[in-house]
């Protein structure tokens, strides 16, 4: 009797799975799916707070971002202290370069040599070269507000390179006391908020 119904199962088998074959061989290709012809949009996010803060959700965002593939460049225009600057990248994924100002300190306000000021628009410049070339598809511009607020960087500049930036480049700017003039023109802003001191 197990005999007979092991045969019964073969002769079943043999006859059903040759058509799954068949059907998986015989399916209908998908239509091919054209290339877009556009390009979407990038935005521009603002992450501000009251005091002076590293925005963890924002570098988290980027590396993650980079993890995917995608090209991504982090500009830090005040924080400095290991000489790095703009010709020697600091590459923390394949995708991620990760930029300084070529100063030997961190720059705490608007008090700043002038070899300091020259490091931080060579740093300006840079920025501006590889976003206008394309190279990146998400730009962080860390603490972008301070280097304004203290006289570094002019926002209309910072404005008219948002406006020229290819549309397709993502820009987080980071920092507190962001402009009025840099709020006005961004997509989405985020500010984080301290009621307590730990």
């Amino acid at each position: 009797m197990a005999q007979l119904q092991r045969n019964w199962f073969q002769v079943i088998l043999s006859l059903i799975l040759p058509v799954f074959m068949v059907s998986q061989l015989e399916a209908p290709a998908r239509p091919h799916t054209p290339a877009l012809t556009y390009s979407i949009e990038g935005l521009v996010q603002v992450f501000t707070c009251p005091h002076r803060s590293f925005f963890t959700s924002v570098m988290s965002q980027a590396l993650r971002i980079a993890g995917q593939g995608t090209s991504v460049l982090i500009v830090q225009f005040l924080k400095g202290g290991i000489e790095q600057g703009y010709q020697h990248p600091v590459q923390l994924a394949q995708h991620l370069d990760w930029i300084r100002c070529s100063v030997p300190r961190c720059i705490e306000g608007s008090n700043v040599a002038e070899p300091e000021r020259q490091a931080l628009r060579d740093l300006w410049q840079h920025t501006q070269a590889v976003v206008a070339q394309n190279q990146y598809s998400l730009v962080v511009l860390d603490e972008l507000s301070l280097a304004i607020n203290f006289g570094l960087i002019s926002e209309t500049e910072v404005l008219t390179f948002l406006r020229q930036r290819p549309s397709q480049v993502d820009v987080i700017l980071t920092g507190p006391d962001m402009p009025q003039a840099l709020l006005d023109v961004a997509d989405q802003i985020t500010e984080l908020r301290r009621t307590h001191r730990p």
